[in-house]
């Protein structure tokens, strides 16, 4: 895509999302790409550029491994505007590195997997301090039977009943690469409880929601709401009146990686 001269570059950052309503600009809310353009006419003095995010994350969910297309119609160097882009984001954002790409890189096309995690713990009352990053279910639940659950995502299938909003072109056959529940053993903090878990979940592209109803229905399978027959029947009976009710909280998703 030719725009304005043209210059490309790749940014990678990270961010929590806690306070923001998500990645794509909106108007009268906080999104991550209104911060970033803000901060980038700051430091380019306000020349043209144009940004293209790789994965567009709903809001309140965060991003370990987030990338952006950058188009301008000056040249800068890559290690200053890594700097300087540093130097004025919110603490809550924060760029990992800053590289020249080829005019023909494509953002979009250019991620092949997508790989999330949602933290969760159960059986007590988690500290404030957790709420930005981990969703803490207060009923004990059976995680051996979700770890059962979560496998039967893995692999082609129809997920119309795991998405929000969709339209006539939403295509609902998708592919989950992996899908796992595993012991938290990489966020740590002094305030989190004792034990948690990580759903882990890859693939080449997800719809909306589509993780977070995964989740929520792996907390009604471990609370005993439903079974895994019906987990089942939710994967090849997608056009049946069953609607999955539990959406789980945002804050706990983490888009942890992007395999370009």
């Amino acid at each position: 895509m030719k725009y304005l001269g043209d210059h490309y570059y790749l940014i990678q950052l990270q961010y929590l999302g806690f306070r923001f309503h998500g990645w794509q600009k909106q108007p009268g809310v906080k999104t991550i790409q209104q911060y970033l353009e803000k901060t980038l006419r700051f430091v380019l003095k306000h020349q043209k550029f144009k940004t293209i995010g790789g994965s567009r994350t709903d809001a309140m969910v965060s991003a370990n491994d987030a990338y952006c297309h950058l188009i301008t119609k000056q040249s800068y160097d890559t290690s200053w505007l890594l700097k300087e882009l540093n130097k004025n984001l919110p603490r809550d954002m924060n760029v990992l590195k800053v590289k020249k790409v080829e005019a023909t890189f494509d953002m979009i096309g250019a991620v092949k997997a997508k790989e999330y995690h949602y933290l969760f713990s159960h059986g007590e009352r988690n500290h404030p301090f957790c709420a930005p990053m981990i969703t803490g279910k207060i009923t004990e639940l059976d995680i051996d039977l979700m770890q059962q659950g979560a496998k039967l995502f893995e692999g082609k299938h129809n997920f119309k009943k795991y998405t929000k909003r969709s339209s006539e072109h939403t295509l609902f056959q998708r592919e989950v690469f992996s899908s796992e529940i595993i012991k938290n053993e990489r966020y740590q903090a002094n305030f989190f409880p004792k034990e948690s878990y990580i759903y882990k979940v890859v693939g080449p592209g997800f719809m909306r929601y589509q993780i977070r109803i995964m989740m929520g229905t792996l907390f009604s399978l471990g609370s005993g709401e439903i079974d895994l027959d019906f987990l089942k029947k939710t994967l090849t009976h997608f056009d049946d009146d069953v609607v999955l009710n539990e959406i789980a909280p945002a804050s706990g998703l983490i888009l942890h990686h992007n395999t370009l």
